[in-house]
């Protein structure tokens, strides 16, 4: 499924992002902060390495790596998210860059990163793969990247909890705290049925010329956290 065109992706998340924080706990159970805590040891990246968080909404992944101590930039579409995201910082007393960027053009050079992360938003970007590109693009050779997403659940029990949820619960609850459109958490859990599969996805990622593919289930598969190896040679 393509997203929706930008315009569109940024009036959605830009009516959220008041509510974005309360939402997110709220749809992953609270268990998200968890799996972010995965994502850091799981690239387990070395003091003097600069991170990319992509699409970082308020900052949340930004920061769990910052408290490793390495040097981070956060990105997001939506400019009314990073506002939040500066403030969490600047509260937390890390000196984080945060800029507003479109994933599939980047305003960073070739080589700049030796870390990427994306952490439910790659689905958001209305060419996934043009997005894989760009990733690859600015990560140093030996670079990781890693995207923790929500992919169609394949077994039939997770799957059909996971589909309640989100079509009934999640927008009944959006509209109690007045999160914006709520037709912005209807949005969501149909990318998350439409989207590729997590094997789909990994075949994106070799197509795009990531290597060493990852892919490690969360809480039953409910998310997953894929990461590939940018090769230390380029074609």
């Amino acid at each position: 499924m393509a997203a929706p065109p930008g315009h569109e992706v940024q009036q959605m998340f830009a009516e959220i992002a008041p509510r974005y924080d309360l939402l997110n706990r709220f749809l992953s159970f609270g268990i998200d902060a968890r799996w972010r805590r995965r994502a850091v040891r799981e690239l387990a990246l070395p003091k003097q390495a600069e991170l990319l968080d992509l699409c970082c909404g308020t900052g949340d992944l930004a920061l769990a790596f910052a408290r490793t101590g390495i040097s981070v930039t956060g990105a997001d579409f939506t400019g009314p998210m990073l506002p939040l995201a500066l403030r969490k910082s600047r509260k937390a007393a890390f000196d984080i860059n945060w800029v507003q960027a479109d994933a599939q053009s980047l305003p960073f050079d070739a080589a700049s990163f030796d870390g990427l992360t994306i952490a439910f938003g790659i689905r958001n970007v209305e060419d996934p793969r043009l997005g894989l590109r760009e990733c690859l693009r600015v990560l140093r050779p030996g670079g990781q990247l890693a995207i923790l997403e929500f992919f169609p659940v394949p077994n039939r029990v997770w799957g059909f909890f996971f589909r309640t949820y989100f079509h009934r619960v999640l927008p009944l609850f959006a509209g109690i705290v007045r999160a914006g459109r709520t037709g912005a958490y209807r949005y969501l859990p149909e990318s998350v049925e439409k989207f590729a599969t997590h094997e789909q996805f990994a075949d994106w990622m070799l197509a795009e010329g990531f290597e060493s593919i990852r892919d490690i289930p969360l809480t039953g598969g409910v998310a997953r956290l894929m990461i590939g190896r940018a090769p230390e040679v380029r074609s």
